[in-house]
């Protein structure tokens, strides 16, 4: 039996500027360890803000949230960011690279904040991730020399550094050009399936939603439905 790895339980979500209007209603779901989980849904639907919630940087919420087992609720936010920097990794639309700073030293930079290990055990695991994604010959580059689909390859080596129990990503794809959107929908499948890594992608592109395993769709801030694509492709 699969381990569940994040449990949402009845959350509900409002914003009061200017008045109280409610963005997420009674939402809840589990995802397992291994899952590749999509969640979709029209701009405003409240998908961005659930990725929030469910990453624990977002604490004014109603209901509850378990993180591999652990409820987040009550949590300090010095508690809060621990489980980020150890539970769950994060890749964005745009990259957020440091330019200032090499490649391998961008990857290195949470496994350096969690504090878990040496320096140099970072480094050699930094090395190991851009080898998994194909770039270790860009390792000492800065990242401004890479290009779009080089860096979210290198954001990527980065979320993975602390071995997460969770990748969230929120539309990696969306500044990418076709190609470099295949690219990283290839990886995210193969560290789903080579590592167990479970992965949480919010994305508005549904051909990349309908190739992962499970969509989680949001209509008006409710899940409208929830299960296996209807078309696979690829």
């Amino acid at each position: 039996m699969k381990k569940t790895l994040i449990e949402a339980q009845h959350i509900g979500k409002y914003f009061y500027s200017p008045k109280k209007v409610q963005v997420l209603n009674d939402i809840s779901f589990k995802i397992d360890e291994g899952e590749f989980v999509s969640v979709i849904g029209k701009s405003g639907c409240g998908k961005s803000t659930l990725l929030y919630i469910l990453s624990t940087m977002d604490t004014e919420y109603e209901g509850d949230l378990k993180i591999d087992g652990v409820a987040t609720k009550k949590k300090t936010p010095h508690e809060l960011a621990h489980i980020r920097n150890e539970k769950i990794g994060f890749v964005f639309q745009f990259h957020y690279l440091l330019t200032e700073f090499s490649v391998i030293k961008n990857v290195m930079f949470p496994g350096i904040k969690l504090g878990k290990y040496s320096e140099e055990e970072v480094e050699h695991q930094a090395y190991e991730r851009l080898k998994l994604l194909g770039i270790e010959n860009e390792a000492l580059k800065n990242s401004n020399q890479l290009s779009g689909g080089q860096k979210q390859r290198v954001a990527i080596a980065r979320a993975l550094i602390n071995k997460p129990k969770i990748i969230m990503a929120d539309e990696p794809t969306g500044n990418l050009d076709e190609g470099n959107s295949e690219l990283v929908f290839d990886i995210f499948k193969e560290i789903c399936a080579e590592l167990n890594q479970t992965i949480l992608v919010v994305t508005h592109d549904n051909d990349f939603a309908n190739r992962t395993d499970r969509i989680i769709e949001l209509s008006d801030g409710e899940i409208l439905s929830d299960g296996p694509p209807l078309i696979g492709i690829g």
